[in-house]
């Protein structure tokens, strides 16, 4: 079952280019501005830090036409001024206004879909964890996945340029940096994966102290909150799930940190900070074979590939798994597909004629005793029929049966002497229903209301 689920999963590009996909489609403007921005972010720095520091020292050191230090500078000042005003622009007038666009366009891709799926889907605690967390991560995922995306581009650029010009000073400066990189690559999986699991199992328990928050602050439960004394035990129950959030975040950033610390140590201290000095040292008193310009220039320009790789192939990566894997879950509840499905036929208007359900069964997912057991029950025009039962008898399975919410486990059910799986109207948006638990929508006026709701009162074609 394992190895047929990972089957199934994408890859870690494969979710990545899926969600900048999305994002693309609900605002062009604020990818490509995002990739521009991370270019305007990085690239300058590091070109000021290798070619500008080295062309200033080797001015000084040659002691010919120091005023073209002062021209250099200016330059170097022009070109921060222009790369900081133009990501200011974009930040302050395009990047709030795309942002909430795509905000809005995943979003309702995600509400149409929860719509479509069957009431079913939220009865099994798998799926339902699954779509809270896909709800609830949306707006980070854009957030944290546009200022990766920014970040990323920009030091793979800045990585190719800074690479090229240490390329002509020596070569082997990169094997220094790179080599602590590629050994201590793996740990990026491994974070990854317990960043996600994290996540997943605070979702769980969020849901849990939630609930209880909800007790204490919604309207619907004050009355019976003030009237049974139950509120020491509830207290005693959100502190039992807070507990549970603790530990949870305890027993994996212990974790996390042992392994960021490994990490930093075999990259940054043993590549930038040791080899790398000790070889730049050797070239300058051995050696004899670079200049003080190419000496600072080789150590910030392979500390700047350093900072780059290290982003590209270790935090980056650990960050993009974590991502993708929640990507993942957000892929599998647009996939999700609903059992009840309209037929062919279309379902003609007439006068109102019987319901009936015939040897109507219905188990819930996860149980093994039937809700409803071969249920027979017709329901003539305008005829008044009580069911009357404890809780927990199928009351209310069987109203959603017949508004098509749940798909009955076996029988068949007749609507205006039509078989529901045979005809593609839905008979539930003919049918009116109030509710005990109803809600009051506060955003809508009467009117509103009204025109939604009175059609299912009246259009019994």
């Amino acid at each position: 079952m394992n190895k047929k689920k990972e089957k199934t999963e994408h890859s870690l590009i494969s979710n990545m280019l899926f969600f900048i996909k999305l994002m693309f489609k609900a605002s062009p403007l604020l990818v490509i501005g995002e990739f521009v921005w991370g270019i305007l972010a990085n690239v300058p720095n590091s070109l000021i830090g290798v070619i500008g520091v080295k062309y200033i020292i080797d001015v000084m050191t040659s002691g010919e036409r120091l005023n073209r230090i002062f021209w250099a500078i200016g330059v170097i000042a022009l070109v921060i001024i222009l790369s900081r005003l133009l990501s200011w622009l974009f930040r302050e007038f395009m990047w709030n206004v795309e942002k909430e666009k795509c905000y809005y366009a995943l979003n309702k891709t995600l509400y149409e879909k929860a719509k479509s799926l069957d009431l079913e889907s939220y009865d099994n605690p798998e799926f339902y964890n699954s779509f809270i967390l896909t709800i609830e991560s949306s707006s980070d995922n854009i957030q944290t996945l546009l200022g990766l995306v920014r970040n990323y581009f920009g030091n793979a650029v800045s990585l190719i340029t800074i690479s090229g010009v240490l390329l002509t000073i020596d070569p082997l400066c990169l094997v220094i940096v790179l080599l602590p990189i590629a050994i201590f690559m793996p740990l990026s999986k491994v974070i990854g994966n317990l960043q996600t699991q994290r996540q997943i199992e605070n979702t769980k328990y969020h849901r849990r102290s939630d609930y209880f928050q909800r007790i204490f602050y919604l309207q619907d439960y004050a009355k019976e909150v003030r009237m049974n004394n139950i509120h020491p035990l509830l207290i005693d129950r959100y502190n039992d799930a807070a507990d549970d959030v603790i530990k949870n975040q305890d027993k994996y950033w212990t974790k996390i940190s042992r392994l960021y610390c490994v990490q930093e140590i075999g990259v940054q201290i043993i590549g930038s900070m040791l080899a790398l000095p000790l070889y730049l040292g050797y070239l300058v008193m051995v050696k004899k074979s670079v200049s003080a310009g190419d000496f600072v220039a080789t150590f910030n320009g392979a500390y700047s590939i350093a900072m780059s790789v290290n982003f590209l192939t270790v935090w980056a990566i650990a960050r993009f798994e974590e991502r993708a894997k929640i990507i993942e879950k957000f892929r599998g509840f647009l996939k999700a597909d609903h059992k009840i499905k309209d037929g062919e036929d279309v379902a003609v208007c007439g006068e109102p004629k019987t319901i009936e359900l015939k040897n109507v069964s219905f188990t819930y997912p996860g149980n093994d005793k039937p809700t409803l057991k071969n249920i027979n029950l017709i329901i003539h025009p305008k005829e008044k029929i009580a069911l009357v039962g404890y809780n927990g008898a199928g009351k209310t399975t069987t109203l959603r049966t017949i508004l098509e919410l749940t798909n009955r486990t076996s029988g068949h059910i007749e609507f205006f002497g039509l078989d529901m799986q045979s005809h593609e109207q839905k008979i539930k948006n003919r049918i009116g229903v109030v509710l005990d638990d109803g809600y009051f929508y506060e955003e809508l006026s009467l009117a509103e209301m009204k025109s939604i709701i009175a059609p299912a009162y009246t259009s019994w074609c």
